[in-house]
């Protein structure tokens, strides 16, 4: 073989490695994002209106995971098997500190509790149960939906407030939301924990009356914001800015009070749910806060884990500054303005 081909050779193959590395480069990222519980989490209902997702199948590709449980979304990101997680205040401090993901960024909001003029998680007794103050809780039964999740913790601050503590001056049960309004009615239990779209029922505002809600507890509450590892937001900058700005756009549209009729109808289907069901309150001031600009109120989560800190759940503190990056987000809420 002469120089003159064998250069000819070598020349064909680093125009075809650097085609092949282009053409790699050129496809759109993957991005596996986590949710637990719709339409809370408008994850899976995000582009349920396509034209929305401007940037859909060219720089990324978006797929939705269903979790049944923080801790699980977790178990996920450690395991490299998701790449956004939604956490809330009471579980991504045991992402860093438990499950060592110190990588782990905050990087844009989902829902608040108690956030503007939002919806706040409500904390019911029957009327007629003699219940005028959270101090006249003492010997009572309380229920919550799970121990050691978000409402758990407001509870038991509040409670904590008035002289109470765990054990010693109530007993909590555990029950799922969609069972509450039987609890309280049928006084299984004295306190109950009620939230969207179960507070809205017609009996239960009839024969219930709210003591106290979760921002009356613990003021505003970040129940739930995108987070993802630092190695993955480095790698896929362009991608994540592009599905950001497409979310955000999403979000505008669902919120858009001219859009609300098609919002709920997409969300019924998606759901297989009556559209009755969200009417009430989905997309209003009934509705859990979402921020437009997608921004995490890091102040607001800072006040929710320290007092995570001070109820002994937390074993240290944890600046939550430092493992936020929302510069994304910024960036792609920019693009819209």
């Amino acid at each position: 073989m002469t120089r003159s081909r064998a250069a000819e050779i070598a020349a064909a193959i680093v125009i075809a490695a650097a085609f092949t590395l282009t053409s790699a480069r050129a496809e759109p990222v993957k991005i596996r994002a986590g949710w637990v519980v719709a339409p809370a989490s408008l994850i899976p209902l995000l582009f349920a209106k396509p034209d929305l997702a401007k940037h859909q199948g060219k720089s990324y590709v978006f797929d939705p995971v269903y979790i049944p449980a923080s801790p699980t979304q977790i178990t996920a990101l450690a395991a490299d098997e998701l790449d956004i997680a939604a956490l809330g205040f009471s579980s991504f401090p045991f992402a860093v500190q438990n499950a060592g993901l110190s990588d782990l960024r905050i990087i844009a909001a989902e829902i608040q509790d108690g956030g503007g003029d939002g919806f706040s998680t409500q904390f019911m007794v029957r009327k007629d149960a003699g219940i005028g103050t959270v101090a006249d809780l003492r010997g009572k039964v309380v229920a919550v939906n799970g121990v050691g999740t978000g409402v758990h913790m407001a509870m038991q601050a509040m409670l904590q407030k008035h002289g109470l503590r765990d054990r010693r001056d109530y007993t909590v049960i555990e029950a799922p939301f969609p069972t509450m309004k039987a609890v309280l009615l049928e006084r299984k239990a004295d306190l109950a924990v009620l939230t969207t779209p179960f507070v809205f029922d017609p009996e239960l505002q009839d024969k219930a009356r709210t003591l106290f809600t979760q921002k009356d507890a613990m003021g505003t509450s970040e129940l739930s914001f995108w987070t993802a590892r630092q190695g993955f937001l480095a790698r896929n900058r362009a991608a994540m800015v592009d599905l950001l700005e497409d979310s955000l756009r999403a979000l505008d549209w669902y919120l858009n009070p001219a859009n609300r009729k098609e919002a709920i109808d997409l969300v019924a289907a998606l759901l297989k749910q009556p559209r009755a069901r969200f009417e009430s309150w989905i997309f209003t001031k009934n509705d859990f806060h979402r921020d437009r600009d997608g921004l995490v109120d890091l102040g607001a989560l800072q006040i929710n884990v320290n007092l995570m800190r001070q109820l002994g759940i937390l074993t240290s503190d944890l600046q939550v500054a430092g493992y936020a990056d929302l510069s994304l987000v910024r960036e792609a809420s920019q693009r819209l303005k």
